[in-house]
């Protein structure tokens, strides 16, 4: 195990989760109908977030399994917070739960609206 591995160990993501950054993020949503999904809390999505956006609270426990349920675990989904730590902890909870692809905004939506 190489120092770095052992100093992240836990830190990396699965396959199946990809970082984009603002650019390739505003142009991946831009292509017609995607799964996006904002996993900060009401209030947060109350006081701005990207249009399309559903809101699914990563701390609604079952709500947020329940939520996610609902969606097609084949298509895409691209996932945001407000730095980029909860939605990289909801991705690896969609992959746990069958999705096979999940897109995260690298810096999460502060870095949107700059």
């Amino acid at each position: 195990m190489s120092l770095l591995s052992f100093l992240f160990k836990g830190k990396t993501l699965p396959d199946e989760v990809e970082i984009l950054d603002r650019e390739d993020y505003k142009k991946a949503i831009s292509k017609g109908k995607v799964q996006m999904v904002d996993v900060r809390t009401k209030g947060e999505f109350m006081s701005g977030h990207i249009k399309g956006a559903k809101n699914i609270d990563l701390f609604q426990g079952s709500a947020f399994e329940s939520a996610f349920s609902k969606l097609n675990k084949d298509k895409p989904v691209y996932l945001y917070c407000q730095s980029g730590n909860r939605s990289q902890r909801a991705a690896r909870k969609l992959v746990k739960m069958g999705f096979t692809k999940v897109y995260d905004l690298r810096g999460g939506y502060r870095t949107w609206t700059y």
